[in-house]
C-alpha cells in the first residue's frame, strides 16, 4: 500500500514513517501536492561476494600486443 505525506508531515512524523515503511508500506512524500521523493524499506541483500568470478576470465600475457596487419586492417576499413 501507499501512502502519501507532504514535507511538513513528513518530518514532524519521521519515525512513525520510518515504522509504516518499515511493515511494509511505501511512502510518497510530496511538496505543493506533487510527487518529490519515495520513502520504502531497503532490501535485505546477500551483499557482495568478492572473488567469486576469479578464474573465469583469463587475460593472455600478449594481449596489448601490436595487431598483426591483416587483423588491423580489418579494424581500419
Amino acid at each position: 500500500m501507499t501512502k502519501s505525506v507532504g514535507v511538513h508531515e513528513a518530518k514532524t512524523h519521521l519515525s512513525r514513517l520510518l515504522d509504516d515503511v518499515t511493515g511494509g508500506e511505501e511512502v510518497v512524500i510530496t511538496r505543493r501536492g506533487q510527487p518529490v521523493a519515495r520513502l520504502v524499506a531497503l532490501g535485505r541483500g546477500a551483499g557482495r561476494a568478492f572473488g567469486v568470478d576469479r578464474d573465469l576470465l583469463v587475460v593472455p600475457d600478449d594481449f596489448d600486443a601490436p595487431l598483426d596487419d591483416g587483423t588491423l586492417g580489418n579494424f581500419e576499413g
